[in-house]
């Protein structure tokens, strides 16, 4: 028996409040989640600040990997034994798949940061490189492991993070519009932000799943439970990830990060600015050089140990900042529209007049995502579409024959927000009548929407 399909001589079986047990069967994939690089992502939380507004979410990558696995291989399981392949060709499943989809599937997000979509806007990382960096880079445990499998291992894992591995029935269970990634997230984000509008009916689609042609179909007797997919998901990015008061606290972390980022370039030709407050394990990222080592030493608690020096700092937008981050204290917003849009000038005007920085203290933000999208060989990152298979063997698209999901295919969900200070709405009373503050709430009541939560 060759080590990649060598099996425990005991299961190991991981108690989880989304899928009951995730069961580990193979010494291989025992061995990754042992590895330093797998292990570090304990510690980097899955919606990131999300916790400061849904106190619940507190999960980890950790665990949603773990559970993106879990799927992965009730799928191959579901498929080697309902639809192997039984002649070259024939477009069926090939259960020699089933360990490198598994290993792909839990290896998909080991290369997250903290807070990792914000860290990577102001220091130009990218999460999916570094994915492929700690699985093909000799010398990181998870490589050591992969390539006791063979030399080039490595790199087909990579390959189907990367969609160029050839068989398209893996990439589509790891990386499609229903995969294993997308589903555990939204089952396991509804429950620990506890908003019941993310689940739906996960063992009925998969019992659906099958192989037709070469790519990944379903039975359209359970269209019904697709739908109910594409609506959950729907619901959860309205819901939760574009919620605005996280979208207010990650503007905060935004220029929290970003004013750091500048007083160090401003140092570079001003050397009467301190920057002492700058740790040795930011510089690699403050320099644009960080390499996969420096990048592995990162994760959540590192950064607010140094948020929390920030509180301190002679610098006082940065301690400002860093106080609003860490005791949540949101910026407020309001709904753009293209009327408001043109007064904005003014508005950030007033607001430097009230003494707020306004490069550090307002922000523009877009929340846009498509719930289900056909596909579009034309789009920058076109979508494999969900096909049904008719009784007659002919597969048909989704949303031509559900009209639910024709009603938000290809339909953008979400909204874009002017985000200011709350103080330039509670002003005191020496400030009632201050004609900065009315000026600047005669705009805001006149020219712009005043959404939920905002």
């Amino acid at each position: 028996m060759s080590y990649l399909t060598q099996t425990l001589s005991k299961e190991t079986v991981f108690r989880d409040p989304v899928h009951t047990y995730i069961y580990v069967q193979h010494q291989i994939i025992l061995d990754l989640i042992n590895t330093t690089e797998f292990q570090r992502l304990r510690r980097i939380k899955q919606l990131g600040i999300s916790s400061l507004v849904f106190p619940g979410a507190e999960h980890s990558r950790f665990t949603h990997s773990l559970g993106v696995y879990e799927i992965a291989r009730q799928i191959t399981t579901h498929l080697n034994a309902r639809y192997s392949s039984t002649t070259a060709n024939d477009g069926q499943w090939h259960p020699e798949e089933q360990m490198i989809t598994l290993i792909a599937a839990l290896l998909h997000d080991v290369g997250h940061g903290p807070y990792s979509h914000t860290f990577e806007h102001i220091f130009n990382t990218n999460h999916e490189k570094f994915t492929r960096l700690i699985i093909t880079t000799a010398g990181t445990e998870i490589n050591t492991v992969l390539s006791r499998v063979s030399p080039d291992f490595p790199k087909k894992v990579a390959s189907i993070l990367n969609k160029t591995y050839p068989n398209q029935q893996v990439i589509q269970i790891i990386a499609s519009q229903i995969d294993a990634d997308r589903m555990d997230y939204l089952l396991r984000d509804a429950y620990f932000t506890g908003a019941n509008y993310g689940t739906f009916d996960l063992s009925r689609i998969l019992r659906l799943i099958r192989p037709f042609q070469g790519n990944l179909v379903f039975s359209i007797t359970g269209m019904h439970a697709i739908e109910d997919y594409v609506v959950s998901r729907y619901q959860m990015y309205l819901q939760v990830y574009f919620h605005p008061a996280s979208r207010a606290m990650e503007v905060i972390l935004t220029n929290l990060l970003k004013r750091a980022y500048d007083l160090y370039h401003r140092s570079l030709s001003d050397v009467t600015i301190d920057t002492s407050f700058i740790p040795e394990a930011l510089l690699p990222f403050l320099k644009g050089q960080p390499t996969l080592t420096d990048y592995l030493a990162l994760d959540d608690g590192v950064l607010m140990t140094y948020f929390g020096k920030w509180r301190t700092s002679d610098d006082t937008i940065l301690s400002d900042l860093a106080i609003r981050f860490l005791d949540r204290k949101p910026l407020k917003s309001v709904i753009l529209t293209q009327a408001s849009t043109d007064t904005l000038p003014l508005v950030r005007k007033l607001i430097q007049q009230a003494g707020f920085n306004a490069q550090y203290y307002t922000a523009e933000n877009d929340s846009f995502n498509l719930p289900y999208d056909a596909y579009n060989p034309h789009a920058k990152n076109p979508q494999t579409q969900i096909e049904l298979l008719l009784p007659d063997q002919s597969t048909v698209e989704l949303s031509t024959v559900s009209p639910l999901v024709k009603s938000i295919s290809g339909r953008q969900s979400g909204d874009r927000r002017f985000f200011f200070p709350k103080e330039m709405l509670e002003t005191g009373t020496n400030d009632l009548f201050n004609p900065i503050y009315v000026d600047f709430q005669h705009y805001i009541n006149n020219n712009y929407l005043i959404g939920p939560n905002s």
